[in-house]
């Protein structure tokens, strides 16, 4: 399977739907979100230990993960090509007892955890409640995981059969000592205390926005008060949102598949110089 096949192409010509959503600055609250419960899952979690350098680079598989969902949201088919299969190459070297980078389940459980993200965010925090743009958003949004070899017919057909997925695998979620570990170092980056207001502010958010069970599973502290502090200053965010123009609130496309080409290009040739190195 390549990007540059008709369907494939034909595919990437279809995300309205996905570019309008993902464009949506407040989809960005989410990413704490995505990553902790993309850690619950075991392998998951082995991965990311063992083939990142998540203590000294806290933050570096967050903000990949961001960037390699800017082009494929927004860039060219030809982009979405060469980025993708950069990164299926890194993929290749990421193996580990009983997990593969390539595995098409795990491509399919890490696209689900930013799929519900952001839906989760439409829903609760914009006050979307279009089901028609939420269905055109998840049957868009499969082209993620397909450009890194989960094939469709691996992936729900719908969004109620990818909401029933999601319940599954909620229910067989493990909070591993590694997940806790990776967790940690991402929410609580020592190398990055000057930032600690936002970084505050970011594991609030998270805590906030998490399914119960995995928040409790974390550990993560939630008390009366910082209930409180969620909601309100998530509510403030979902009215700022609605009260300002999309054209103000959205930052142009061309500038984010700029940006995030640079980036995905600079740390994948950083890690496979490291690779080289060791």
């Amino acid at each position: 399977m390549t990007a540059t096949s008709e369907t494939m192409t034909a595919r990437l010509a279809d995300r309205d739907v996905l570019r309008s959503l993902a464009a949506e600055p407040l989809v960005g609250l989410a990413v704490g979100r995505a990553l902790l419960m993309q850690l619950a899952h075991p392998a998951v979690a082995r991965g990311v230990a063992e083939h990142s350098d998540f203590a000294d680079r806290p933050l570096a598989r967050l903000f990949g993960t961001l960037d390699f969902l800017l082009v494929v949201t927004f860039g060219t088919p030809e982009q979405v090509e060469r980025i993708a299969a950069k990164v299926r190459g890194i993929h290749t070297a990421v193996r580990g007892e009983d997990y593969s980078g390539n595995d098409p389940a795990l491509q399919l459980w890490v696209n689900a955890t930013l799929v519900d993200s952001a839906l989760h965010v439409y829903e609760h925090v914009m006050g979307g409640g279009d089901p028609d743009l939420a269905e055109a958003y998840y049957r868009q949004s499969r082209v993620v995981a397909e450009v890194l070899g989960c094939p469709l017919d691996s992936q729900p057909p719908d969004l109620a059969a990818f909401r029933a997925y999601m319940a599954g695998a909620l229910a067989e979620l493990e909070v591993t000592g590694t997940a806790r570990e990776v967790a940690d170092a991402v929410l609580r980056p020592r190398r990055l205390r000057a930032l600690f207001p936002a970084l505050a502010v970011f594991r609030l958010v998270t805590a906030a926005l998490l399914p119960e069970e995995l928040r409790d599973r974390y550990d993560l502290p939630w008390t009366p008060a910082r209930r409180r502090a969620a909601g309100a200053l998530l509510r403030t965010a979902g009215l700022t949102c609605r009260l300002t123009p999309a054209w103000l609130r959205r930052p142009p496309e061309p500038l984010l598949v700029r940006l995030a080409s640079h980036r995905v290009d600079r740390t994948l040739s950083a890690r496979r110089a490291r690779r080289r190195a060791a």
